[in-house]
């Protein structure tokens, strides 16, 4: 299809330009505060050398990722997988790689926006003599592997797929503007050297490689209409526009071909801009104010995913700190199937359901259910199904904003873990209730989990959070262990397994026997383990997951306690630290999942003022494009930890479906809970 004239791709007239500025993500206009809520102004960002982890733009074609600071600079992203080694890290060290494009001599653009319905970013410069306007995306296209069969997609086709091409364009829209771009790669996180050469007989393309790395890297290949230096490790161009001017930068890495010309370009970012938005018309969201909110996150979700197998990443990046200049620095770019299996809640309440099929196939996959083999199922896989993920410091990079160490990979591969048989069954279950048949291939994978439910439910584990102290009796561990017996006995049901059914529902009822036993203190609080009266934000989950009634005095006392007494300025702590053996030592953030768990939870106990109050300020503390790391300072407000961070942006789905639901409730009768 060819575009019209005034397609996406096209730059803003620049009254229209500032029209949009002035309704920009930035304002966060449809959050109001209640300024007594909101204990601070948030603070402006720091002037050292790394942006504020908020700050950054977040791209994806469901294959690749990438990570874009507000000056224009790429300063993450790896391929040609998202936990492949980074070819642009400058997030992590100033000096491990960066890919600018923007006008020079400037920093601070004067709006910077996603376009409507996708995850393509514009941003708008203002210079001393003109604007401009430069779009980025990683681009994607119709289906392309129709000769032969791709080489890394195991799911069922789709009409779209990533192109492996980074495309950024540029209109001069105003007077005039000198643009500057430098693409530095440094491959393997840094530990190997660049090198460039041109690949034409002009000065359009130029090919990058890697050499002295640790394996085998991708070659980059820099295609565009600027007239291309190769200085070393970087490829510079500099040139003067005027108003009309186009031009684009497309950085590749595969056999897919690269735009030629602005013509070219502007069709394969009009074509990206459809993807996503045919993706997203399939959604159901509410005519509400916070609509945007839950585009944007849902988007982010699907843009965690990586296609090619089904598995979801917890988040886009490695070691970005949960504690300012601290130790707890964590590679996120793996399936966690927690984080999966909730993710799918957050898309399956706003009707996007087809993700599911496929994480539920990338399971069956891992699990060796798919080739008549038998392998428990583990916390966390490789976005390809790879089982080990051994953790290694990389000593040589500083760090964002001096936070060591940077990990790669993840030690917590091979923990137990009792609560993933649950959020896995959970997951199924939501799922099926539409189709009201479990598929056949994933029954045997259903089976055997409830059976390592009961065969560990009585253990100790190392919990939700992944604690690297002692294993210990976790309340929200034998929760989840409930939940695998309460859901397969229903899913055997469903599935015609009636012996199943009701062995499984007998064990689950003693399960929750031992758990209002045990895991709750005199108060009738629910605690973070047994023998012990710690809190921990996971019993917020007790009444999302029908534990127990909502009205039951026990949900309602530990849902007011952690209200109470587990939250900094009024936002969530996952525990507090010192009561906790996390193995760790140093201060932690609020972790903004549970926020919107307390919203959701609160809203279930019948606190809907108070509930709401809370889902505004969090709204509020949104980043300018919608987007959330895993944490928030409940100090300075600044996000912090691995972003966008996919566990975050699902909760918030659940939590404002939650109020806008109990408010129509309200006025229009019986309450429809956000993912039931």
């Amino acid at each position: 299809m060819t575009p019209p004239e005034d397609a996406a791709v096209t730059a803003l007239p620049i009254d229209s330009a500032e029209r949009d500025a002035s309704v920009d993500s930035s304002t966060n206009s449809d959050a109001p505060v209640d300024p007594e809520a909101k204990a601070f102004s948030p603070a402006t960002p720091s002037h050292n050398t790394f942006p504020p982890i908020g700050d950054y733009a977040f791209l994806s074609d469901t294959e690749t990722n990438c990570l874009i600071a507000r000056n224009g600079s790429i300063e993450w992203m790896c391929v040609p997988r998202p936990d492949s080694p980074s070819v642009f890290g400058a997030i992590l060290d100033r000096s491990a790689g960066h890919f600018r494009l923007a006008p020079y001599g400037v920093n601070v653009p004067v709006d910077r926006r996603y376009l409507p319905g996708s995850l393509m970013v514009e941003t708008t410069w203002q210079t001393d003599t003109g604007w401009i306007v430069v779009r980025d995306a990683l681009v994607m296209g119709p289906w392309h592997d129709n000769e032969r069969r791709s080489t890394t997609h195991r799911r069922t086709p789709t009409d779209w797929d990533a192109e492996h091409i980074l495309l950024r364009t540029v209109r001069c829209v105003s007077g005039t503007v000198e643009l500057s771009l430098s693409c530095e790669p440094a491959f393997d996180y840094h530990r190997g050297n660049t090198v460039w050469e041109y690949s034409g007989p002009a000065y359009g393309e130029a090919i990058a490689t890697g050499t002295g790395t640790t394996s085998p890297g991708p070659t980059l290949k820099l295609t565009t209409d600027l007239r291309l230096g190769l200085e070393g490790r970087e490829a510079r161009a500099r040139t003067r526009l005027v108003e009309g001017d186009n031009r684009f930068v497309a950085l590749s890495w595969s056999r897919q071909p690269a735009p030629q010309n602005f013509e070219e370009a502007a069709q394969k970012m009009w074509s990206t801009s459809e993807c996503w938005r045919q993706w997203i018309n399939v959604g159901t969201f509410p005519d509400h104010p916070w609509r945007t909110h839950l585009q944007r996150s849902a988007l982010t979700l699907k843009g965690l995913t990586y296609s090619p197998t089904g598995a979801l990443l917890a988040a886009a990046t490695t070691s970005l700190p949960e504690t300012p200049g601290g130790e707890r620095n964590w590679d996120y770019r793996y399936a966690w199937v927690r984080d999966s299996t909730f993710a799918l809640w957050g898309l399956y309440t706003l009707g996007l359901d087809r993700e599911a099929d496929d994480f539920f196939s990338f399971i069956a996959d891992v699990s060796g259910a798919t080739n008549g083999e038998h392998h428990p199922l583990q916390v966390m896989y490789g976005v390809g199904g790879e089982r080990t993920l051994e953790e290694e410091e990389l000593h040589h990079l500083s760090g964002y904003d001096g936070a060591r160490p940077v990990r790669i990979g993840n030690g917590a591969y091979n923990q137990a873990q009792h609560d993933i048989w649950g959020t896995m069954l959970d997951s199924v279950y939501l799922n099926t209730k539409s189709t009201e048949a479990v598929p056949e291939t994933l029954w045997p994978v259903l089976k055997a989990q409830v059976e390592e439910a009961v065969k560990n439910w009585r253990k100790p584990d190392r919990g939700i959070w992944e604690v690297r102290g002692e294993p210990q009796h976790f309340t929200s561990s034998k929760v989840m262990c409930w939940v695998a017996l309460d859901r397969g006995a229903r899913l055997a049901a469903l599935h015609g397994e009636k012996s199943y059914a009701k062995t499984w529902a007998e064990i689950a009822n003693e399960i929750r026997a031992d758990i209002l036993e045990y895991g709750v203190d005199e108060r009738g609080v629910f605690t973070q383990r047994y023998g012990d009266p710690a809190l921990d934000a996971s019993a917020l989950l007790i009444p999302l997951l029908r534990f127990l009634p909502s009205d039951d005095y026990r949900v309602r006392n530990t849902v007011l306690a952690i209200a109470d007494e587990l939250t900094e300025n009024g936002l969530v702590l996952r525990y507090r630290v010192e009561e906790t053996d996390d193995g760790l030592s140093g201060e932690e953030g609020t972790f903004t999942i549970c926020s919107f768990w307390l919203v959701s939870a609160l809203v279930e106990i019948g606190e809907l003022p108070r509930a709401k109050a809370l889902c505004e300020r969090l709204l509020s503390y949104s980043s300018p494009l919608k987007l959330y790391a895993e944490e928030i300072d409940a100090k300075t407000g600044q996000h912090l930890g691995n972003f966008p961070q996919a566990f975050t942006h699902l909760a918030l789905i659940n939590a404002v479906m939650h109020v806008i639901r109990a408010e129509e409730a309200a006025s229009h009768g019986t309450f429809q809970p956000a993912h039931h």
